[in-house]
């Protein structure tokens, strides 16, 4: 608790909903941890194989990317602390009724309407919400900061989730608890994490909310930009779909017959070694700028990806794995910050939701395709395809938006001049 209230862990200047939030994203990423490496194995316990477990979480990615979408939309007509009520609601109903039925067809709606998330990252109608309201809550100069902060909570207590999938196999050992049973309940344990954090958002304050000086709207002059970044971030969010958390796990599973608590420990290094990763991003930021250090930080990080499946020894693999994880999650709190600062203030919950939906939507039938790989060979193809992809989206990222500055870097420029 003392860690994340310290006023040495925010930037300075910082409003206190900021801890509010910062709390609910550990605590979602928490679950999310878990959850991502559990789902496929709570549906191998239930017989289905890798294509029909692709299919479950193309399921959650495009369900979660409509809604968000949707959100965005709708968020300058409501208060925005009653949208993350109602998705506090949303996910503890998802970890109730994700235990209710053990049938293909139930099971992937829950998937579709819930909040289940297969990723390592933040894939949900939360974070355009969370990352719009976090913008007011500081000032430009620290803004990057603050997001690497929230960042690095969601990818450091999200690896220790990671770490608890392990808990059912331990359940099972220690005390002959059923294995399915104690999955089940580690499911039911998400919905409660749910309920802690509607108790947080009923926290915070008026000032989150938009100025009412401020216009909200949908979007209006930077459409042109939000969506063309939307398209650009499609083709990223596309190929990191092949290789989310849970099909990683997948291929580990059968690559090297690893068991759950071992792809969770793994998944909790890798996890740390990308959350603190993030707050070198601030700095790096203010040296060569939001869009350079998205891109040059990404780079390598994909072509260590390629370079995983075609290591010929589990200790070889990890150390790629873990090489990637060391630079892949530079570029989130830039990469956010960034969409920030170039909109104006009244278009940022539409703008963090637009552009944060092909991490949903554009990512939803990549999960399905990396199934089928996997069904049809088990050499990792889906982490080749996706670190490609990946180089070719840093490459078009930076032809497009390199002379795109936000007002920070331009004033900064000015002042050095």
């Amino acid at each position: 608790m003392r860690y994340f209230s310290s006023v040495r862990f925010l930037p300075p200047g910082v409003l206190p909903d900021a801890r509010l939030l910062l709390w609910a994203r550990g605590l979602r990423a928490f679950g999310d941890g878990y959850v991502s490496l559990l789902l496929p194995y709570y549906l191998i316990l239930l017989g289905y194989d890798a294509f029909k477990i692709g299919v479950i979480v193309t399921g959650t990615l495009l369900g979660s990317g409509a809604t968000t979408l949707c959100l965005g939309f709708i968020a300058h007509d409501f208060r925005q602390r009653r949208l993350l009520e109602f998705a506090a609601l949303l996910m503890m109903a998802t970890g109730v009724a994700f235990v209710l039925s053990p049938d293909f067809w139930p099971l992937l709606l829950i998937a579709v309407v819930g909040t289940m998330n297969p990723s390592s990252g933040d894939v949900s109608l939360f974070g355009p919400i969370e990352h719009a309201m976090l913008t007011r809550t500081v000032d430009a100069e620290h803004r990057t900061a603050l997001f690497g902060r929230y960042a690095l909570t969601g990818a450091l207590v999200g690896a220790l989730g990671a770490q608890a999938a392990a808990m059912p196999t331990l359940a099972h050992e220690w005390l002959q608890m059923d294995t399915k049973l104690a999955v089940q309940l580690m499911f039911l344990a998400y919905g409660a994490i749910g309920f802690i954090c509607l108790l947080l958002y009923r926290r915070l304050s008026p000032a989150v909310e938009p100025h009412v000086s401020t216009p909200s709207i949908p979007l209006g002059k930077s459409r042109r930009t939000v969506f063309t970044l939307a398209a650009v971030f499609s083709l990223d969010a596309f190929a990191g779909g092949l290789a989310v958390q849970s099909l990683l796990a997948l291929w580990l599973f059968d690559r090297f017959d690893l068991s759950v608590a071992t792809a969770g420990t793994i998944f909790l290094w890798t996890g740390i070694l990308a959350a603190f990763s993030q707050l070198a991003a601030a700095s790096l930021a203010r040296r060569f700028g939001l869009i350079n250090t998205m891109v040059f930080t990404h780079l390598p990080s994909n072509i260590f990806l390629i370079l995983v499946p075609f290591m010929p020894t589990l200790t070889l693999a990890l150390t790629f794995l873990m090489l990637r994880s060391a630079l892949s999650s530079m570029d989130v709190p830039a990469r956010t910050s960034y969409v920030m600062a170039v909109v104006t203030p009244g278009e940022r919950a539409a703008a963090a939701s637009v552009t944060a939906v092909p991490r949903s939507l554009a990512a939803a039938v990549s999960p399905m395709l990396a199934g089928w790989m996997l069904t049809v060979s088990p050499f990792g193809w889906p982490l080749v395809v996706c670190g490609g992809l990946k180089i070719v989206y840093d490459l078009i990222l930076l032809a497009m938006f390199r002379h795109v500055r936000p007002p920070e870097e331009i004033k900064n420029a000015e002042e050095k001049s």
